[in-house]
């Protein structure tokens, strides 16, 4: 008995022992608590794979060495030191060395040590055991530890097999939760990376500048590639303003999009010189509906009492014969609502309406042999040229000038009168003419000075083309650090009036770098919208360029095709494209971070900035009313070197009713392996072997055409023959064409254009953009050899609504060669480069081919100086079929040039006052 009390005393003096060293430890401080985590780490980096140097002040920390034996690798980050009161890594450079090891996953019980603070703060708070508890769960752990299952109860002299078997079983499960307890609040005391917001890294790089941002190894790999530890130690991505998680990319205000503060003194000229620029045009208008009301007077006998035509803010009028939009005056039907605009009116009048027939389908697929060179498919499909004329319909004006409603035939009910109707407050348009004669007066010293400054700073030129005896050989191409200046805007205003390119390098230099890679943009896309909306993205339509038409494809296989490549069973490339993705309208509310970064990024804001341009006629709306959409919008395309000549990853020939910047924002390469190279190769004969053989056929057709009409001469019939003959090419020929096809430079000849090696490394696109006054002779060269280019299907193209606007057509080098020799003219040839904005005029026609994977971002502008060409597109777009792609009047110019000399008024007098 007295050896069981003197065994009960002893444990109950372990006991004591036990709770006075947790109080010990409870009220342990936070530094010493410190020296010991770091005398733990000590020992453990001693036993694993660094070194530790022998140092006076032991919060330092000597460079790594590693040690023969080590086999595990460890990432260096820079060092830090725990902030007081929650354990948050924090910076530290060391004199010696600025990198440790920032491991923050344990590996055995020992590490208990490392978060006794933890626990103790944790226990501290919850203050739920007592002394005496502590006591009993100490003594029996003891207990338990040492196999004492019997004598583990004080209270009794003896227990049963089953209170032994409950003792156990609640020591083990209490020690189970003290153990989890303490892994859990490890697991919480750990800083979370800014990135993925997880604390289950092992290894992270804390911020030196904000000291409270860490970014984990992880993320720093996947997410930033570009940047190395060191530099995110130094500056974090969120530091730079350049972060993309989730959180920071739907934000938007982060960072200042205007490059310039423009002073009142250059608002002033810059709105005098807008008011001047559209004065003609707003005469043009003011006039137009001046002589309408005049006819309208002489039908009715007196002056017109016009209603008015209500239209909500949401919507468009659009003419029901030419789909031109009707910014005021009309005429209406009042039975059938038919609209009719001032233009037809007038040409109903002269009598010169055309019918605008629909547009038929012209292509049928031939099957995916032909379109790689092999024979067609049979099928049966209506030929163009034998869908005859369109039925004319006559519509003429009453003897008084009035127009009836359009006949049945044409979309009308042909039996009301049309009514003269207004959207506009009556006389608004005369008011506002004279209000702008008044303020700007006849003063044009301004305009010529901004038009005409020839020599406003040093001029930046790149060659991009070879035309004898031109002087616009050359185009200007300041960079994006020497444009900040007001002189400089006059200096592109200078290139600009005259309908000439522009290209301003490193225009992404000026901006924090944000990532344009397009899975950075996916993933934020993905993160900003609902379930639903998320599963209607997980595919996209995207262009095939080979057959010219839509494919639908997984989003993510789209991406993984972007920067490894896709290729066809015969190793032909597969060149797919994703144009205005994410939908333009929705960009700024999908992707705002990257909607700011681009806008910083637009040279000459005061004509591109899509928000706040003062030279922007699109940003003059007013805000409740349907604007047209001006962009920003996204171009993804796969792309290669090589000029394949059929399916190339392209932007086929066409041009823009309005102006636009295109800024090149990333490029990826994809090589091809040599049994692709050789595969190509083949391919390429088997296509010119098929052109030769259809254009065979074609002129045998047209030859017996010729015969049909009528008796020929025999020299007709001799020189008919031989032509034929000419063009019947042998298999040599054909190679030996090939050969000097694909060694032939991409106007690398000319001056100015970047070598080979520098389109390996900075090049991603081709540009050929052609001058205003050559319109007319490449339309006659399209025309005339439009059965050499191919469209959907890889069909050749047979009819020709609009050589350029109907999009149909990419100009080889060949064909630009030919088009040289043929009608003397040439295009502005250059090559695109990361983080180059180019300037497109409006009407200028143009193609892109891409040399890599690429993402573009391009917005839309409407300038003063290009007003003019708006309306003669305007114009074009009217005499299209009426199911064309081009005919719809998206841009309503006139409409534009309304709003916009009226807000330019308002501002004007509010800065004089």
């Amino acid at each position: 008995m007295d050896a069981f009390i003197s065994k009960q005393d002893r444990h109950r003096g372990d006991g004591d022992h036990n709770v006075q060293k947790m109080r010990r430890i409870s009220n342990v401080s936070w530094l010493a608590s410190k020296r010991q985590v770091h005398k733990t780490l000590k020992n453990r980096v001693n036993g694993k794979i660094w070194k530790r140097e022998e140092d006076d002040d032991d919060d330092e920390w000597s460079l790594p060495t590693r040690t023969k034996n080590s086999s595990k690798k460890v990432k260096l980050t820079p060092a830090f030191e725990f902030s007081k009161g929650n354990g948050i890594p924090k910076k530290r450079l060391n004199k010696r060395s600025s990198f440790v090891v920032v491991d923050l996953e344990g590996d055995s019980e020992d590490e208990v040590l490392e978060q006794a603070c933890i626990m103790n703060i944790r226990a501290r708070k919850r203050a739920r055991t007592s002394d005496s508890e502590a006591v009993k769960r100490n003594h029996m752990y003891t207990r338990l530890e040492n196999g004492d299952f019997a004598n583990a109860s004080l209270g009794t002299s003896s227990s049963s097999p089953s209170s032994a078997s409950d003792m156990k079983s609640n020591g083990s499960s209490s020690r189970t939760r003290t153990m989890r307890n303490l892994k859990q609040a490890k697991i919480e005391a750990r800083p979370k990376c800014h990135q993925c917001m997880k604390n289950e890294r092992k290894i992270v790089v804390p911020c030196k500048k904000c000291k409270s941002k860490i970014y984990c190894v992880q993320c720093i790999k996947q997410w930033y590639p570009q940047m190395t530890e060191e530099e995110i130690a130094e500056q974090c991505p969120y530091c730079r303003r350049n972060c993309n998680c989730n959180a920071c990319l739907h934000s938007s205000g982060l960072i200042k999009t205007s490059k310039r503060d423009i002073t009142d003194s250059e608002k002033i000229q810059h709105l005098k010189y807008l008011i001047k620029s559209l004065l003609p045009f707003l005469e043009q208008i003011c006039e137009e509906q001046t002589q309408e009301m005049q006819i309208e007077a002489s039908i009715q006998g007196s002056s017109p009492e016009i209603a008015e035509n209500f239209c909500n803010n949401d919507e468009r009028v659009y003419c029901n014969h030419c789909a031109t939009s009707i910014v005021d005056l009309h005429r209406s039907c009042p039975k059938c609502a038919y609209e009719l605009c001032l233009s037809c009116c007038h040409e109903i009048r002269e009598g010169s309406l055309s019918s605008r027939a629909e547009m038929k389908f012209r292509y049928v697929d031939r099957g995916s042999d032909y379109m790689h060179g092999g024979d067609p498919l049979p099928c049966d499909f209506e030929n163009a040229e034998d869908q005859g004329e369109p039925t004319v319909v006559l519509w003429n004006a009453n003897d008084d000038g009035s127009i009836s409603c359009a006949p049945k035939e044409m979309g009308g009910c042909g039996d009301c009168v049309l009514e003269l109707k207004r959207i506009l407050p009556m006389g608004c348009i005369s008011e506002l003419n004279k209000k702008a004669r008044d303020l700007v007066g006849f003063d044009t010293e301004r305009a010529d000075s901004m038009c005409n400054n020839s020599e406003a700073g040093r001029e930046m030129l790149r060659s991009a083309a070879s035309r004898e005896g031109s002087k616009d050989n050359y185009l200007y191409c300041p960079a994006m650090n020497d444009i900040q200046e007001v002189e400089e805007l006059f200096h592109f205003q200078k290139h600009w009036v005259k309908g000439e390119p522009v290209i301003v390098r490193d225009a992404l230099e000026v901006t924090t770098h944000l990532s344009w890679e397009p899975m950075v943009m996916w993933r934020a896309i993905c993160e900003n919208v609902d379930r639903e909306t998320r599963a209607n993205m997980s595919e996209v339509k995207a262009i095939d360029c080979l057959a010219s038409c839509e494919v639908e494809i997984s989003t993510i296989q789209f991406f993984k095709g972007y920067t490894e490549g896709r290729r066809y069973e015969n190793f032909w490339p597969e060149m797919l494209k994703l144009k205005d993705w994410p939908p333009s309208d929705k960009f700024e509310d999908l992707l705002p971070r990257h909607c700011d970064e681009f806008i910083s990024a637009l040279p000459f804001q005061e004509y591109s900035d899509p928000k706040a341009g003062i030279l922007n006629l699109a940003v003059k709306f007013p805000p409740d009313l349907l604007k047209p959409d001006m962009g920003p919008k996204t171009y993804i395309a796969y792309g290669t070197t090589e000029e394949l000549g059929r399916g190339d990853s392209v932007t086929k020939l066409h041009c823009d009713m309005s102006n636009a910047v295109n800024i090149l924002t990333h490029t990826a390469e994809v090589a091809l392996s040599e049994e692709q190279q050789t595969a190509i190769q083949q391919l390429k004969r088997k296509h010119l072997a098929q052109d030769e053989k259809e254009r065979l056929e074609q002129d045998k057709l047209d030859h017996h055409s010729i015969e049909q009409l009528g008796d020929c001469s025999g020299s007709w019939k001799e020189m008919g023959v031989s032509k034929i003959i000419e063009t019947e090419k042998q298999p040599s020929q054909i190679s030996e064409q090939l050969e000097l096809s694909h060694n032939q430079p991409r106007g690398a000849t000319l001056p100015g254009l970047p070598s080979e090696g520098e389109t390996d490394n900075m090049c991603g696109a081709l540009w050929d953009i052609f001058r205003r006054e050559d319109v007319s002779k490449l339309e006659e060269y399209l025309r005339k050899h439009s059965m050499e280019f191919r469209h959907t299907y890889c069909s050749p193209v047979k009819q020709v609504d609009h050589p350029i606007h109907d999009q149909c057509f990419y100009l080889t080098s060949e064909h630009k060669k030919n088009l040289k020799e043929e009608f003397g003219i040439e295009p502005w040839t250059f090559e695109q480069r990361v983080g180059e904005a180019v300037f497109i005029p409006a009407s200028c026609p143009h193609q892109v081919r891409n040399l890599k994977s690429c993402t573009k971002v391009a917005v839309d502008f409407v300038s003063p100086e290009n007003v003019q060409e708006c309306l003669r597109l305007t114009k074009e777009f009217r005499q299209l079929p009426k199911n064309h792609r081009a005919r719809e009047d998206k841009l309503e110019i006139k409409k534009m040039i309304i709003y916009a000399i009226a807000e330019a008024i308002k501002d004007l007098e509010e800065l004089i006052q």
